[in-house]
This record gives structure tokens, sequence and C-alpha cells, in this order.
């Protein structure tokens, strides 16, 4: 079989050949895809097939909106029957929390443009008569769902990719992967060899043993999950219109009809059980596995989903599978490249495969053909998780994921299992001042105090610890902070060709001797695909900051943008050095008392950067900060941080000084209307739909999306920054726009900004509708609430605070 292929894809489950088709249909057709068995002999044939549009991240709802409009005229596409069951489905709601998270999702149906509706119990008793709605408040009612049979499905999109021209062969396991000097893939097969310029790895529960090949590892648990079919239902005999399926958190369930008979779906709370324990590791001969079913595990849920439909206990059981099922940690897909590898992708770590599995294809082999999609990938992006993603972590996030899978996710909310991978030296001293932390990429960064211990109740609108953060940005605003940030990922980038390599990769200008630069590198289609600030120590010493959540990816950016004949070395310091964040009017004074370094605006000012000792210890002290005001970003070595910190709070305590956390930041970047990386700026948008076109330089010369954006220079989207009319809820992003009755825009991110009092967030409409007085409203838990534009920043538009 010795050949070649730009593209090969190794898996040909709904995933793998999701992405075969939409491949051919932008076009590509030199695409193998390899399957070890038959066709949808892992996790995709036994799936129960499910489809729902309801989900409750943004991006996501476009893929499985995506998949949907597609499954319900697939057969009419490719000729291949796919027994698709437009019957709808309602979900429901049991607490009030629950009602305002229908009213997010409604928001979210208004700007993917899926039909929704939040129904009382007297509709449902319409839409289902056979349910129980005891203890139900509401329903969400989604028209347009159904569900299909997963092998008509996956076989249909196999035949309309080989119809386009790709290639598929079954029964011949891929064995092992190895790289090439010339920077392709070598696959060996069963049957010979394959060399591909690109792989994806779209292996289902194997996925771990294909990435193994290549030398690395996925954050994937294969968890076992039950459906029960009945005995026929004399009720349902009787009927011709099917039933919408029944959605329901007390039984944790999915029911619904099956032909004349029910069926249940248990995502059982407790007693969870892996596929293949302990390694997690299928057997490759594992084809079309099912395993003993567990009755027992079931409980009590089961019972609860009797009770919520009567009908089914009367027919009994008649049949029962148990099959694997893969979670990633977060319950998102795993699409995008693998860190540290080039044109080495993944299209896998899906636990709802079937109703993901066409859009999670499109929108991939738009990012691997064009550069980027048309959605924003970030949360979708394998490399959201790095090293401290180990065995012990996918098995306690992917059994958490699953546990939780009818659960409201609520904003704010903290979960508990595998915390504390990364942990800055603070950690404890600020866990014991009342220290509420967060999680980014392993590490725990704080996100506010508690000094009289209260804890959050968390909501969709303000809580009982808004006063508390209102009272850190206070403190920021009139006296001084200081904010542990060392999850900041951090790079050195050195060498003679330093200066010219990041000048290739950034659309801004590479920063003077002594400066500091915010630059954002670029996709060659001209979209936004990182966000860096760069700060030059001696013209070959360059010090590169960005999000934590962007580690490996901006690694990736700058290790596969420099060139094999230039001199630059890139070191990741991230673990290596910490970051305190002093902020405030009172900085300088604070600072002063433990440095003889000079602090005044001609000796060092703002986007300046020195090495200088703070309390006798060496610190890389940048002049710039995210919140807004006077401040100081100071970099110590990792093992100085608490050192550094005591010196801070003892200086400080005179001029009232306060930690803060991320949710003071968050109020305080938005008076300052600074955009967030991976929701204001993604890869669906340029500098210039962002209103960032100051950070471009075209007169610099070449760089990497120069002359796409000069192609782009008329803005399609706009970026609007708005405060809302009065209320108790924010802008959380993915809520509709809307000029009059049509929705004709989406928020990105939002929050209160408590020192100017007033609700705040961006968005983006079409350019007509940008101007400041255009009557815009957004849709905010069921209300329209009026907003305001604005082009300037609602605090200190001239930066006078930042340069004091």
């Amino acid at each position: 079989m010795d050949r070649q292929a730009r593209i090969v894809i190794v898996g040909g489950g709904i995933m793998g050949v999701g992405l075969l088709y939409h491949l051919a249909t932008e076009g590509c057709t030199d695409v193998l895809l390899i399957e070890k068995g038959e066709l949808t002999s892992g996790s995709t044939w036994h799936a129960a097939g499910q489809c729902p549009n309801l989900v409750g991240n943004y991006n996501l709802a476009k893929i499985h909106d995506y998949s949907i409009s597609l499954y319900r005229k697939l057969e009419q596409l490719t000729g291949q029957a796919v027994g698709w069951h437009g019957c709808g489905s309602v979900r429901f709601a049991l607490t009030e929390q629950d009602v305002d998270w229908f009213h997010y999702l409604h928001g979210i149906a208004a700007s993917v443009g899926y039909h929704m509706e939040i129904v009382d119990v007297e509709k449902i008793a319409k839409l289902n008569p056979f349910v129980s709605t005891e203890g139900v408040l509401a329903g969400a009612w989604t028209q347009s769902d159904g569900h299909a049979d997963p092998s008509g499905l996956c076989n249909a999109m196999a035949r309309g990719a080989r119809d386009l021209g790709a290639e598929i062969v079954r029964h011949n396991r891929v064995t092992d992967i190895n790289a090439l000097p010339g920077g392709e893939w070598e696959l060996v097969t069963d049957e010979g060899r394959v060399v591909a310029e690109t792989v994806v790895n779209a292996a289902g529960c194997y996925a771990r043993q294909v990435a193994q090949m290549v030398g690395t590892d996925l954050p994937i648990c294969n968890i076992q999950h039950h459906y029960l079919v009945s005995g026929p239902v004399p009720e349902l005999e009787e009927r011709s219109e099917e039933l919408p399926v029944t959605r329901d958190p007390y039984a944790s369930a999915y029911l619904r009809q099956e032909q004349k008979s029910g069926l249940i779906g248990i995502y059982e709370g407790a007693r969870l059980a892996e596929a293949w324990p302990p390694s997690g590791q299928p057997p490759w001969e594992s084809d079309s596995e099912l395993f003993s079913d567990d009755l027992e595990r079931l409980m009590p849920w089961l019972g609860r989903a009797m009770a919520r439909m009567p009908i089914f206990e009367p027919a009994g059981i008649r049949r029962i599978v148990n099959g694997a099922i893969s979670h990633s940690p977060d319950g998102l897909p795993m699409l995008g490249p693998v860190a540290g590898l080039k044109n080495f992708w993944l299209c896998c770590g899906s636990s709802f495969g079937i109703a993901q599995g066409a859009g999670s294809g499109k929108f991939l082999a738009q990012w691997m053909l064009h550069g980027d999609s048309e959605i924003n990938m970030t949360g979708f992006d394998p490399r959201r998780f790095g090293v401290f993603a180990d065995a012990d972590y996918m098995a306690a996030r992917g059994r958490q994921d699953y546990s939780r899978t009818y659960a409201t996710a609520f904003p704010g909310e903290e979960l508990p299992a595998a915390r504390r991978c990364r942990t800055s030296p603070l950690y404890n001293k600020l866990k014991a001042q009342g220290c509420v932390y967060t999680e980014t990429f392993g590490w725990e960064r704080p996100k506010w105090f508690s000094p009289d211990g209260r804890e959050e109740h968390l909501s969709f609108r303000h809580n009982n610890v808004f006063e508390l953060v209102r009272e850190e940005c206070l403190a920021v605003r009139e006296r001084v902070g200081v904010l542990d940030l060392s999850g900041f990922a951090k790079y050195d980038v050195t060498g003679p060709d330093a200066p010219a390599m990041l000048d290739r990769l950034c659309a801004n200008r590479v920063p003077r001797r002594g400066r500091v630069a915010l630059t954002h590198v670029l996709s060659e289609g001209g979209r936004i695909g990182a966000e860096m600030t760069i700060t030059n120590f001696d013209d070959e010493t360059f010090y590169v900051l960005s999000a934590a959540g962007a580690e490996l990816r901006d690694l990736d950016h700058l290790e596969q943008g420099r060139t094999s004949d230039e001199a630059v070395r890139i070191d990741n310091v991230t673990d290596r050095r910490g970051v305190l964040v002093l902020a405030g009017p009172r900085a300088r004074d604070v600072l002063a008392r433990l440095t003889d370094a000079p602090l005044d605006n001609s000796a060092f000012r703002w986007l300046t950067a020195k090495e200088i000792d703070i309390a006798g210890i060496p610190v890389r002290a940048l002049r710039v900060n995210y919140v807004g005001e006077l401040g100081w970003e100071l970099h110590p070595a990792m093992a100085h941080m608490a050192a550094l910190y005591d010196a801070l709070k003892e200086s400080g305590a005179e001029f009232g000084i306060r930690d803060f956390g991320l949710y003071a930041v968050n109020s305080l970047r938005m008076e300052k209307a600074y955009r967030s990386w991976g929701a204001e700026l993604t890869n669906e948008v340029t500098l210039i739909d962002a209103a960032m076109d100051r950070f471009i330089k075209f007169d610099k010369g070449d760089f990497v999306g120069r002359e796409a954006t000069l192609a782009q220079r008329d803005r399609t989207l706009q970026l609007i920054y708005f405060s809302l009319d009065a209320g108790d809820s924010d802008v959380a992003g993915g809520e509709p726009i809307f000029a009059g009755d049509e929705c004709v825009g989406v928020t990105t991110t939002g929050g209160y900004g408590h020192f100017v009092g007033q609700s705040l967030g961006f968005g983006y409409v079409p350019p007509s509708l940008a101007e400041p007085g255009t009557p815009l409203t957004v849709d905010l838990l069921g209300q329209r609430r009026s907003m305001t534009l604005h082009q300037d920043p609602v605090y200190d538009p001239a930066n006078l605070r930042l340069r004091a």
C-alpha cells in the first residue's frame, strides 16, 4: 500500500468521517482516511444518536446547529438513509437559576439562529402528555432537535466524501507514525507505508494510543455510558406523532421514543466506570465492543427516570447498551493542532460526537485549509491543556464532566476535580487571607478575596460578593492594589536575529530598547492569532508575555515562526518567573520605599521597562498593567515571589494596600475598554474589525498577514463598546444584539464597572450600526436592555492615570 497523500485521517468514526466529508466539500480531495475496523466500529455505532441544539457555549452551539442542519438534508445530498427524526426536545428547569440559564441559552439561540422557546408546564404537557412535570418550573423547547441513526449519518458522509474523490481504507490499522526529515509524516500500517503532509488523529477512544505514537499524550478519559430500550409501550403504539426528547436534570437522563418503545440514557453521578481500567487504554482488537450492564450503578437515577415517564416502566427492559464514550476534561471537543508538532492535528475528544461530528469537521477543515475558521476555535484548541493534564487529571476531570452532563453551569463556578496543578509560592499565604481561586491552564489564580469567610452564592445576577469586588476595585482606583498573576505565559526570545523574527511575526513594530509594546500575531489571512506584550531589554533580549491559556499556542507561534537560518533562542520561562501587579495612584509611593531606582516619569515612563532591585530582589519591572492605573508589573524569579510580596504589603500598609483578584480585573479593564484575547480578539476577525488599527504598522514592511489585512481594510464587522441601562445582571458573552426586533450582532464579554457605576460590554455588529447614538438593545436573561455606545473608554479616556 505504499503511497502518498496530502492529508491522512486516522479513525473512521463520526468525527473522522465528518472531517473527511468537509475537507472534500472544501475542494481538498487528496485525503485518505484509514480505519482499523469498519466505519463506526468504535463509539459511533452504539451511540443513541442524540442531536440537541441546546448547549451553553456560543461557539459549540454553532457546531451543533450546523450538524443538525446538515443531517436533516444529508440523505437527500448523498442518497444514504440516515434515519433522521426531527422530533424536537424539551429540557426541564427545576430551579429559578435553571430558568435564568434558559434565558441565557435563549439569547444564544437568537444569536446562532435556531428555534428555542421557554415554555410552561401546560405547554410541556401538550408536547408530551405522558411526562410527569412534578418539580418542573419551565422547559426549554428546541423544535429543530432530533435524533438519527449514527451509522447512517457516518456512512452518508463517507459516501459523499468518496463521491467527491476522497478515499477510505478499512481494516487497516496504523501501527506507528514517524516524523520525516523533510517535515512530512510516515504512517506505518498493516498494509504498508503512507507518507502524508498532514496527519489528523480522529481515533476516538484510541486517540491516546495514536498520540503516543508521536511522543505526546491526550487528556481523554473513556467512560462507560448506558442507555436502555424498553419493550413496546401501548400508549406510543396508538400515536402517529413522535414525542420530543425529554432531558431531565432530576434523573440526569434523556428519555425519548424509540419506534414504539422507550429509550432512557443515564448519566449517573456516582460509581462511574472507566471503559478500560486501570490504564484507560482500549485494546486494539476491540471493535464494536460493549460492556456488561450494571443496573445497580444507575440507581437512583433510573428510578427517577421511570417516575418522570411512567409509561416506560410497565414495558420492562428489552435491551441494554453499555459502551464507551470519550470525554475531555472540560467537555469540549479537541479540534486543532498538537502543541510542538507541525501539521499534526486532532479531531477527537467529543462526548457528543454525533451532534458535533459534522460541525467539528466543517470548522476544522476551514482552519486546516485556509488558516482560519469562521467561528472562534480558541475553546476547542487542544493546546488549552498542558503537561499538567496527566493520567490522574484526565480520570478526575473526565468523570466530573460525565457526571455533570445535565447540571446547570453557573458563572464563576469552580469545580473541585484535579485542582492545584500549578501554583505560585503565594498560594497558601493568599489562601489564608481569604483568597478564592480560579483555574486557568492549570494555574490557580486569585479571583476574589473573602475577608469575612463568606462563600459565593453562584448566580447569573449580581450576588453576595458584588460589594466585596467593588471594594477591591475602589482600592485599586483610589489607593493601591496587589495581584499575583504568575500564570502569565512568559518567554525569553534572544539572539541576533530575534528582532527580525519578531518584526516579521507581529503587526506592530518591535519596541526599541527599554520599551514595551502590545503586539499581535496574525494568520496569513489577516485574522488575529495571538496577542503578546514584548519588552526589549538589549536588542538581542526580548521578554514576551501572553495570556495564561495561550502558553502552548503562542509558544508554537514563536517556534514555528522561526526560520531554520535564524539565530534565535526561545525559552519558555513561565514556571521560572512570577508576576506581581502593583497598581493604583499610590503605587509609586509603595515602590519608592523599596528601591533606589528612580521611578519618576522622566526616568521611568509608561510603557518602559527596567531591571531593578526591589527590597534587594532583582526584578524585571514593566510600567504597564491591565487595569488602567499608575503601576508596574513586577517579574521576579519564582523563588523570590513570597519575599517580594511581603515587602510590598509592608511598604503599602500605610497607603491602604489591598489584594485583589480577577473579578476586579475584569471590572477595571471593562472601564478602560481593554479587549480580551479569545473573546474580542479571535480568529474570526481582523485588527481592523476589532478597532485596533493603531497596532498595525503597514509602513514597517512585510509581516505575516499584511497583504490580507490591506485587502480587508473595509470592516465587515465592527467591535462596539457600550454601557447598559440599569439592571441586576451583566453581559457574559454570546447574547444577541438587536436593532428593533432584528438580531444584528452578538456580545463578546462584559462586566460591571464598579468605579463608574455602569454595566459595560463589548460586541460585534455591522459597521453601519456601530455609530454612537444608534438605538440598539441586548437580551439579558429575558429582558431587553438599552445600549449606549461609546467611542472612548468610560474611565480616563486620555490615559492620564497611566501616565501619572
